[in-house]
């Protein structure tokens, strides 16, 4: 299970990306993070901005819905997802992971 965070600006969503895959996608779920891999090398945020895409994408969100809020050097990343609420975007996630 993935372990959201509600806060006042609104649900935290851990992600465990890997850059530079074979295919943009979501992978499933690990230590409590999303699995996400993109295809963009991890080079002056072109990753980032390639997995903050395709949360949007999968989630059915707009992409000013999420916002990366830490782990920009890092595999594990920490992204801000507005306008849903926490059980919202875990039936969001659920069904995301569903049809990959």
């Amino acid at each position: 299970m993935i372990a959201l965070e509600d806060t006042a600006d609104g649900v935290v969503l851990p992600v465990k990306a890997k850059a530079g895959g074979r295919a943009n996608g979501l992978q499933g779920v690990h230590a409590g993070a999303l699995k996400v891999m993109v295809t963009q090398a991890p080079e002056r945020g072109k990753a980032n901005r390639a997995i903050a895409d395709l949360l949007a994408e999968r989630l059915g969100l707009r992409k000013l819905q999420v916002t990366l809020l830490s782990g920009e050097t890092s595999p594990q990343k920490r992204f801000l997802i507005q306008g849903v609420s926490k059980d919202e975007l875990h039936a969001r996630l659920e069904a995301a992971l569903k049809d990959r």
